[in-house]
């Protein structure tokens, strides 16, 4: 039986292989998963074999050699240790469903065949609950209706959320039916609190069943283009603790984008709640109220482009809100006429109706090249294509369901997703460029021919055992999706007229974060996000590269990889786009694809790129800006107000006096009293939001310098000096130090996003170190802070000799050592001490890899795992591999996925 490795084998053992809930029979030479660190939010597991056991206690040797003594309770007893076992179980568990024996073993051998070697990749649901418990449900995807807009309502839908979700499955909300903010509510002679609050509420609630165990719960918030309080929605993740567990997407119109194109006014309404029937009729659904005769009240009109703009400059900040072309997914959805789409589910592949359910699984396309002919083995990815949809359709019969709307929406319109993993893999074997107008051309190819297979798939079963209950094959047919499919394959409407069609939607593409990892190929349809990285072990840090990468490597000693080794950060943003279009042609759901754009990625081009899916007819799009950080908009405090001596006022409310880089979209004052960010947009203005400075910290900074510390030195209004670029285990640092008569006085780092750890342990690195730089005049501390920083490890390491940067503090002691040599202080022959100036800058100055300065361009080379990208620290294991992919925070050492 195959066996797999490393992070692979501890994804396989501790989500999906069946256990033995009973570890007292735990004996010498099984195989366990070892609870190392005892923690409800964030356990730590590794995977050992037991080489004794006296009673209760037992030694357990580690992969890694080591040997803990530990108890039988923190024990993991993995009934299936490798992954034959694994499919043995999902073939039968899922055959059997077939309507006679002979189907059932007939169907059992086939999906045996798909599932091995994983050509067939289920979705994670499905490998850790069929056959293995009648409770799991095998559904990834649910959608709640919207709210009834009533406390009892809101109760109502925030207990069925709660359900689902500690049950595994991600929930989609779309709160537009809740009143605006300020709107009356005539039982308690009061007014509503708004939609975007009793958002807020989900939210908290999505928190706390995270804290409830290892797994998190995952929610999307939605609302539409038309609600009063779209603009406080857009912005609210701009206000600390309001909603934080939760992804955000704005529901857009072709009516709202045509606006948009013409710079037109928008309206936005919401019915008048005194309408008679408002409790029983309204569902968030404005045209729908507006069919049946009822008064809408107009709250207010604003240009169009106002609130997109406002979409935009949010999305280039934060990631988010996404935008959800919700019209244009109704028009091309196949069940616009009986179901219409209100929400997607947490990643955004699956729109779904209220109550509605999917359940995914991948074709894993890394296992269909040819090398023989050096293409694609059409007929085997036909082949695996067509079993898999009858696999996926039976799931919904061997699912258990908790509600009994799922059951009844699913089982009317039995919808499924199968999707794709290993596409960079697939693209690399056949030496095509993803990004390329040579892999577009390709992906149209791949992509219809699997949804033709797909749909004739569908139809035959459905000639077997009937189409889906709300089939009506004339409407069914005039869906956006269907016309160009059928267009393109005219034999699929001959089958549709003659056997109908099981499934109201086949096809869709999920992130496969987790699924991807373990099998080891590249996730969903994304490209790689790096190729070579750095991992720990007893034998110290050793660089590796990805599969494929390291086998070319191998074949080509000293060679540099091929232009079609291309990774997520290398293609332009435009790229990622098209791409996803390309695909989304042949998908009727939709996609979870991620526009990776550069730190300087400005937010006009945002906006152009948010324009460019909808002209390419994406139903979505989401970007991550490398460097974007949610921020506080700082609102004059009540601490702001209070008198203050002049000795402390500049102190405590200076901001730089110029921009931080275009790099470094956020420099941190990290000076003891600062109480401020400052913040350069596109357009070099300056924001300003709120550090976690308390206010009783920053009396007593006051009082410190004011009264109690006379050798503390005052800052001046101006001081000058420069801003070095590093890449460390956290990704890329701008460590920014000015000087105060010739000498560094302060140090200013910008490391991680607002809110990480990372984050909080940079900004008091600086404030100390600018605390001991400014206090007194005795020794030479520049050195002194430099000999006490340099050599600090952590959980990693960049760079190698006097590249190698081990740690956020051996680049602190690196940056002022760079600063006190003059030769390293000249840009283009001209002297530039005392000017602020950073010399990182790809404008500015050539590379520098002979000192360890981190001048890096898109041409240099890197080693980290995900370089120019922010890492954070694991919870689950420590390391610094918490990186954002795919709309998740996913730990590349451990597999922690704060969505799992």
């Amino acid at each position: 039986m195959r066996r797999l490795e490393g992070l692979s084998e501890k994804i396989f053992l501790d989500r999906y292989a069946r256990k033995n809930v009973d570890a007292s029979k735990v004996k010498t030479g099984d195989t366990v998963l070892v609870l190392l660190k005892e923690d409800a939010k964030f356990p730590v597991k590794e995977v050992g074999e037991v080489v004794s056991r006296k009673h209760e206690s037992v030694e357990v040797r580690l992969h890694n050699g080591d040997i803990v003594s530990t108890s039988i309770h923190k024990l993991m007893h993995p009934i299936e240790r490798h992954p034959e076992e694994m499919w043995d179980r999902l073939a039968t568990s899922i055959a059997s469903v077939e309507n006679s024996l002979a189907k059932s073993v007939e169907w059992e051998r086939k999906f045996r065949y798909i599932l091995d070697d994983w050509k067939l990749v289920p979705g994670g649901r499905i490998m850790a609950g069929a056959g293995a418990s009648e409770e799991l449900t095998l559904f990834n995807c649910y959608v709640v209706p919207s709210p009834i807009d009533s406390r009892g309502g809101i109760i109502k839908t925030l207990s069925d959320m709660t359900e689902i979700m500690a049950r595994g499955g991600g929930v989609g909300i779309n709160i537009s039916s809740l009143r605006p903010r300020r709107a009356n509510v005539a039982g308690v002679n009061g007014s509503s609190s708004g939609a975007v609050s009793w958002g807020g509420l989900f939210s908290y609630t999505t928190g706390l069943i995270e804290q409830g165990g290892s797994r998190r719960g995952a929610l999307m918030l939605m609302m539409n283009d038309w609600h009063p309080d779209i603009l406080e929605f857009i912005t609210v993740k701009q206000k600390s603790g309001e909603v934080t567990n939760a992804n955000l997407s704005v529901c857009v119109s072709d009516a709202f984008m045509e606006a948009v194109k013409q710079d037109g006014e928008w309206e936005l309404v919401f019915p008048d709640t005194k309408e008679s029937g408002y409790d029983e009729l309204w569902t968030g659904d404005i045209e729908a109220w507006r069919q049946l005769g009822k008064r809408v009240i107009s709250y207010k009109k604003v240009r169009a482009k106002e609130i997109w703009q406002t979409i935009i400059e949010s999305a280039w900040k934060s990631a988010e809100p996404g935008v959800v072309f919700m019209e244009r997914y109704n028009k091309m959805s196949n069940s616009w006429y009986f179901n219409p789409i209100i929400s997607t589910n947490p990643c955004g592949e699956q729109g779904l109706p209220g109550w509605g359910v999917c359940n995914l699984s991948a074709v894993n396309l890394s296992k269909f090249y040819d090398a023989s002919r050096k293409d694609v083995d059409w007929d085997e990815l036909g082949k695996v294509t067509r079993w898999s949809v009858r696999f996926l359709d039976n799931v919904i019969d061997k699912t258990p369901y908790h509600f009994a709307e799922n059951e009844a929406n699913q089982k009317k319109e039995r919808r499924i997703g199968l999707g794709t993993m290993g596409l960079a893999e697939l693209l690399i074997k056949l030496n095509i460029r993803y990004g390329s107008k040579e892999s577009l051309t390709f992906l149209n190819k791949l992509y219809g021919f699997m949804a033709k297979e797909a749909y004739l798939a569908s139809s035959q079963i459905a000639s077997e055992k009937g189409s889906f209950p709300a089939f009506d094959r004339e409407k069914y047919v005039q869906s956006g999706f269907m016309k160009e499919l059928l267009a393109a394959y005219p034999e699929i409407s001959e089958k549709i007229a003659k056997q109908g069609i099981r499934n109201v939607t086949v096809l869709t593409q999920a992130p496969t974060g987790s699924t991807g990892t373990m099998v080891g190929t590249s996730t969903g349809i994304e490209p790689y996000f790096a190729f070579e990285y750095f991992r720990q072990s007893r034998l110290g840090f050793d660089k590796q590269l990805v599969p494929i990468a390291q086998k070319w490597k191998d074949d080509h000693l000293d060679q540099e990889l091929p232009d079609y080794f291309v990774s997520a950060m290398e293609l332009s943003a435009e790229d990622h786009i098209r791409t996803q279009a390309a695909i989304q042609r042949w998908v009727d759901s939709s996609i979870s694809k991620t526009a990776n754009c550069p730190a300087d990625f400005t937010v006009e081009e945002t906006g152009r790129l948010y324009e460019l899916a909808y002209e390419l007819g994406c139903k979505g799009v989401t970007i991550y800006r490398d460097g974007s950080r949610d921020v506080q908009v700082l609102s004059t405090s009540s601490s702001s107000d209070e008198k203050k001596t002049d000795d402390t006022l500049d102190e405590e409310k200076w901001l730089p006096d110029e921009a931080p880089p275009v790099d470094s979209p956020l420099l941190v004052n990290v000076d003891a009293s600062e109480s401020s960010l400052g913040v350069s947009n596109a357009s070099g203005s300056s924001l300003v939001a709120a550090s976690n400075t308390s206010e009783g910290a920053l009396r007593v900074s006051a009082l410190a310098e004011s009264t109690l510390d006379k050798q503390y030195k005052r800052r001046p209004s101006v001081l000058r000096g420069a801003t070095y670029r590093f890449n460390t285990p956290f990704g890329m640092a701008y460590i920014t130090i000015n000087d105060l008569n010739g000498s560094p006085a302060e140090i200013f780092l910008n490391v991680g996003k607002a809110g990480s750890d990372v984050f909080a342990m940079s900004e008091a690195l600086g404030r100390v170190c600018s605390l001991f730089l400014r206090y007194g005049d005795h020794g030479n501390k520049v050195q002194l802070l430099v000999k006490h920083l340099k050599g600090i490890g952590g959980s990693g390491a960049t760079g190698f000799g006097a590249n190698r940067v081990e740690s956020i503090a051996d680049a602190v002691a690196k940056a002022l050592d760079l600063h006190g040599d003059s030769e390293m202080r000249q840009v283009d022959g001209e002297n530039v001490v005392g000017e602020e100036v950073d010399v990182a800058s790809d404008r500015e100055v050539p590379q520098q890899e002979e000192v360890g300065a981190s001048v890096l361009t898109k041409e240099s080379h890197s080693i980290n795992l995900y370089p120019e990208t922010e890492r954070d620290l694991c919870p689950s294991c420590g390391s610094a591999a918490l990186v954002n992919l795919e709309g998740c925070k996913q730990c590349s050492v451990c597999g922690f996925s704060k969505c799992n």
